[in-house]
This record gives structure tokens, sequence and C-alpha cells, in this order.
């Protein structure tokens, strides 16, 4: 019999035994109290993960920029590396490395990483995935696979303990209260590019679960680009109480990948699909199998709610490059955070504090690389220990009715230790330790229920990664950790048929982090502080219905665009002057004219477009093209009836681009640095939902 909610009545009788033969006076008089009944209605939020619109309202209690990504955003198209789902959040800066590998920056975050990321903190349901010394990956990271993304630009995601220059990106999964029974979706298109994905979801009383995975494979647009790979991703959660819920999570996953590598200029330009040479006779490849087990717990106490929070991640990556590189992550941590909302007074006030634990070691061996694959002499052996403890504070207080002010702090304390096991070229064992104080500061104007403005100026603090050779020589035991100050100002708001999001901001940057590469190492990069640097730009988003009822009754054609204005440069370095950082282009914008219809019909163009070149090198001698790629496409949405498809062209014209670059002091017409985008592709889906 179905019922509008489940009920658990749970009864304690404590020492049945021995109450089995107590007098039955007095087994009447120690009858044991019913507890309250646990009482989960249809339709209700879990108490450890918000919805997507509890997300949203929360976070738009941040003097910032930021933003709330849904999966009707991402999922209705390719969704295959996460330019498919942050591409059109502005400030977010993804580039293609090849397949699905890709840099992510924002605001020049790991500005000169060619490979890896670094200079954002990544979460997946608010517990961190990147490794204890701040390094991550996006393999990762499954586009199909979450309800919303959270994107906290710059120093604004200090509600979750994070102070990095980028910010910080919380990919949060569907619980089972949330999501369908069954769902399921195949891609296929250009280069061999397969995928399919399904996922499983319900609850029952207390009771919640949502399981999912996902396969795809690629022959890849370039030689020697071919891999697969399979991501696993599941939670359950328990409501212990009306105000107590637990929830565990699990995540798997494998990549297996052949690299093409960078190629010169002219190379990327009239030849994009070849292969570097060095890369395919050593049979150059990247794979990674990691797991990870976590746990959150959410207790509401009236007015205030506390979080807790453990979790485990292990990762093995063989990566035979320009040496065969061989180690294991074991990372643990873990966290508490106490989020107080109330007035104080007749003033409304939130209050936020936590403290983060991530600890971890890197177990890394280094051989020479034989022509395929093949590990030959060991030349390197080291362990890497992290050790990462931050306490943070965040306080908002409307000392007017729509006015507030807001005032945080963070505290991280690192400690980086190396071990040098092969000692034949010498010791390069290390320690160096880091006590950083990081404050913020900020005002949030709410104009009416639709439109705020903000600004804030806030610390941000970066610790150098264990990937590069941090104590290699006496010179590289001082690089120290890079620090910024940021102004920022912003508005973001939405009403009836517009919506935008506006921020300019300016950050001065002592000791910059920069991972610059040897033309004779391709694959390997050193690690320096630039002197001071500046990072400013303009971050713009808009969308908007500019007709309606066209060829049909509530139809509407939907204007989108997304501007992101990077002006990095050196602030009178000795070397470099005022030259611009190289990495990124300084004008980048993608804008949608989509046509939609009310039974979920949609079709249009959409562009992206890098209007001046952008440099490759410190010394501003190498430039990477401006280019424009055209694409189109259509689509079907339905939710009531269960099932919707798309398909999708990409560079319509075949232009031959630079999609990525790798950062160099100097270069010159034979730099090997370029990674060419991908030519004209078409992909197609179809979803299905029970």
């Amino acid at each position: 019999m179905k019922s509008d909610r489940w009920r658990l009545n749970v009864r304690v009788w404590p020492l049945c035994a021995v109450a089995a033969v107590l007098p039955a006076h007095a087994r009447a008089a120690e009858q044991p109290a019913v507890l309250p009944e646990i009482i989960v209605t249809p339709g209700e939020g879990a108490l450890t993960v918000p919805t997507a619109g509890q997300a949203t309202k929360d976070i738009q209690r941040t003097p910032g920029a930021v933003e709330v990504v849904p999966d009707t955003a991402f999922k209705s198209g390719p969704a295959q590396t996460i330019k498919d789902v942050l591409g059109w959040v502005p400030g977010v800066v993804t580039q293609s490395r090849w397949g699905p590998d890709a840099r992510l920056s924002i605001r020049g975050s790991g500005l000169s990483r060619s490979f890896g990321n670094r200079g954002l903190n990544l979460y997946m349901d608010a517990i961190p995935i990147n490794t204890s010394d701040g390094l991550f990956d996006l393999f990762e990271e499954d586009p199909t696979a979450y309800r919303y993304v959270e994107v906290f630009k710059g120093a604004n995601a200090l509600r979750l303990g994070a102070n990095s220059l980028g910010g910080a990106i919380n990919f949060v999964t569907p619980t089972g209260r949330d999501a369908a029974p069954l769902e399921a979706r195949v891609d296929a298109g250009s280069y061999g590019y397969v995928r399919s994905q399904a996922s499983t979801g319900g609850w029952h009383g207390p009771a919640d679960w949502f399981v999912t995975g996902s396969g795809d494979r690629w022959d890849g647009y370039r030689d020697h680009s071919a891999g697969h790979q399979g991501r696993f991703s599941g939670n359950y959660g328990y409501r212990l109480s009306q105000d107590v819920e637990t929830r565990f999570y699990l995540n798997a996953n494998t990549w297996r990948s052949r690299l093409p590598g960078e190629v010169t200029k002219t190379a990327a330009v009239s030849s994009p699909k070849t292969a570097d040479e060095f890369f395919a006779l050593v049979d150059q490849q990247r794979n990674i199998d990691s797991a990870r087990l976590a746990n959150k717990t959410t207790l509401r106490l009236g007015s205030t709610t506390v979080d807790l929070g453990l979790f485990s991640v292990y990762r093995h990556v063989d990566h035979p490059i320009f040496q065969y590189l061989d180690y294991h992550v074991d990372d643990f941590g873990g966290f508490t955070r106490v989020t107080d909302d109330r007035h104080v007074g007749r003033f409304r006030n939130r209050f936020i504090a936590g403290v983060n634990l991530h600890n971890g070691k890197i177990d890394t061996e280094q051989f020479v690389n034989l022509p395929g694959a093949v590990k030959g002499a060991l030349v390197a052996s080291t362990v890497d220990r992290s050790r990462n403890v931050s306490l943070y504070a965040e306080n908002s207080l409307f000392f007017r009715p729509s006015v507030a002010f807001v005032a945080g702090m963070q505290f991280l304390s690192a400690v980086r230790d190396r071990r040098d096991r092969f000692l034949a070229n010498g010791d390069q064992s290390g320690r160096r330790t880091y006590d950083i104080w990081s404050p913020k500061f900020g005002l949030l104007w709410d104009v009416d229920s639709t439109w705020q403005v903000f600004a804030n100026v806030s610390r941000s603090a970066e610790v150098p990664t264990y990937d590069v050779t941090t104590f290699a020589t006496p010179a590289s035991t001082t690089v120290n950790a890079q620090t910024a100050t940021t102004y920022e100002l912003g508005t973001r708001g939405r009403r009836t048929d517009i919506a935008w999001d506006a921020a300019i901001y300016r950050a001065s940057i002592k000791d910059e982090l920069q991972c610059l590469t040897s033309p004779a190492t391709p694959g390997a990069c050193s690690v320096s502080n630039a002197d001071r640097t500046v990072h400013q730009g303009v971050e713009l988003g808009f969308g908007g219905a500019f007709f309606k009822s066209i060829l049909a009754r509530k139809d509407r054609l939907w204007f989108n665009v997304a501007y992101t204005y990077n002006d990095f440069s050196f602030d009178g370095d000795p070397t470099y002057r005022n030259n611009r950082l190289p990495g990124v282009p300084s004008h980048l914008i993608r804008a949608e004219m989509l046509y939609k219809r009310s039974n979920g019909f949609s079709a249009g163009p959409n562009v992206e477009w890098s209007p001046r070149h952008y440099f490759a090198d410190n010394a501003n001698q190498v430039t990477v093209d401006q280019y424009v790629l055209w694409n189109f496409r259509i689509g079907y949405d339905n939710p009531r009836a269960g099932w919707g498809g798309y398909v999708e062209a990409r560079n319509l014209f075949d232009k031959r681009y630079i999609a990525s670059t790798i950062v160099v002091e100097t270069a010159n017409a034979e730099s090997a640095l370029f990674n060419p985008g991908t030519g004209r592709a078409i992909y197609g889906g179809f979803r299905y939902t029970w």
C-alpha cells in the first residue's frame, strides 16, 4: 500500500534477556521510551547534499563572483570534457591538450602548467579531490555524474576553507532523493568516440542510494592519442534522525591513454594530426587507477548546522614519458565545518568556521623509458609527504536589511617533506614549512530580490607542489609560496527573460609560481618564483530572450554570451620587465543564438572566438594565433516524455588552430610547444529516463 510518506518507528529494548525475568510490575515501570519517528516526505532533499535551488540560494550569500551550473546546462549535449561543463562560465578557461585531457584555469591560476593542474581547489560533494600537495587531475570528473557544479572564482570559496588564486570548483552528485530510478545515455561521434552511461537511484524510509557508471573510448584526432576510461560513482545516505544524516561515497576510475606530444607551430597548423616522433617512439602514455572512499555527516541543531567528513584516496599512476614514472598516491584527511544562521538582535547574521586536514604520501620511482614504453634502469626514487592544516572563519552581518559586511580569515600550515632513496646523484632530500594568514573583507548589497552588487578584497596563498624538483638543487629549496591580494567588484541578477553575471578584478601577486619547461626535456618542468606579477580582467556572462512566439506559441530566441578578458603581466621584472605572461588568450568569447520551443526542441549556431594572439614564452618572442570556431547544435529534451537527444557539429569549417601551449622562458620557431585543436567533428547522443 503506497503512502505519501515513509515512517520508521524505532523502539529500543536494551538488555532484553534481563527484562524477560523481571517481575511484571517492574517491567511495566521500566517500559522504554519511544524515540521520535523519522519522517521523510517524497521530494524532500538530503541533509548532507543541498538541492540545486538551495545551493544557488546559499552561494549568492558570497560577496564575489560565484555560480551554480545545473546539470541541464551540460547534459543536453556532448559531455566529454570539463569544457563541456564549465565552458559557458565567464572567467573559466579550459584549453584542450588531447582527448579528454585539458588545462583548467581561473584568473590565471596555474598559468604556466602544461601538464597536470594546480591553483584551484577541487571538491566532490564538498570533499577535497586534489592530491595533498595541491595538484589535481581532470579525468576523474565525470560530466554526466553530477546534479550541479558550484564555481567559486578567486578567494570566494572561504566557506569551504579554500584559498587559492583561482578559487574552487565543487562537483555535486545526485542522491537517491533526487535521482531517477533508471537513466541511460549513449553518445558517439568523430574520431572513434563512443560513450555510454547508466545510473540508478532511489530511497526507502530513512535510506537512499545512487549509483552511476560510464565508459568511453576514442581513437583520437591525432596519431598516437587513442585511449579509454571507465568511471564509477555511488553514495548511500541514511537519516539517523530528523536532524542527523550520514552519507558514504565510493568512487573508482581507470584511464588509459597514449600521448601524441607537443609539436612546432608550423607542424600544428600544417599537419595537426601528426604526433611528435619521440613521443611515438618511446610510446608515451598516461595510465591511472584511482579509488576514493569518503563519509560526510550533517547535524542540524536549530539555526546551526555541523558538517563532519573523512576521506581517503588511492591513485596509481603508470606514466612512461621522457622517463618512466611509476608512483602511488595515498591521501587522507577530514574536515569539520559549522554554519550558524540566525538573527543577532535585529540583524541577520551568518557565521561559518571550520578546520580542514589533508595529509598524504607520494611514493615515486623513475626509470629510463626505453622504446616501446619499457622500464630501463632506475634513475630516481623518492617519498614525498605533505601535511596541510587550515583553520578558517567567515562572518556575514546584515548591518542594513539589504547590505551585509563580510569578514573572514584563513590560517594555513603546510609541510612539504621529501626523502630521497636514490643517492647515486646526491641526496635531494629536503623539508619546507609554510604558515600563512589570509584575510578577506567584502560587501554584499541585495538591490532587490532579483539582483545583487558585491565587492571584496582578499588574500590568497598557494604552496609549491611536489611533481617538480623542489629540492633538486640548493636554489630550488628557496621556492616560496605564492601570495596575492585581489580586489573585486561585480553584479549578478536574473529577471524575466534576462540574466547576467559580471565582475572586474585585479590581483597583485608576489612570488607567482611558474612551472617552466625545458625544450631539452619535454614533459618535465622546474618551478621558480616570478618576483611580482599582475592578473586583472573582466568576466561577463549574459543571457536573454529577445523574441517570443516567432513561429509557434511560447517559442523564443535565446542569446547567450560568455566573455573573459585576461590581462596578465610581469610587474617591473628584472628580466622580462612588463611583458605579458604567456599561456592563455587575452580575450575569449563564446556566443550562442538558440531557437527554443516549448516542446523541448532547440537549434542554433554558436561560436568560440579568440580575437588576439597570445604568447608561449616569458620573452614574448613566439605567439599563438587568434582563431574562430563555428559550431551548430540541434537538440530535443522532453522530461515529461523521459527522453532526449542531440546532434552537434563542431569546428564546422575545419579551422586549423592551436588549442594550448607549453610555457617556457624563451622560445623560437623550432620550439615544440603546441597542441593542435581538433578538426571538424560531429557528435550525437540519446538519453532515456525511466
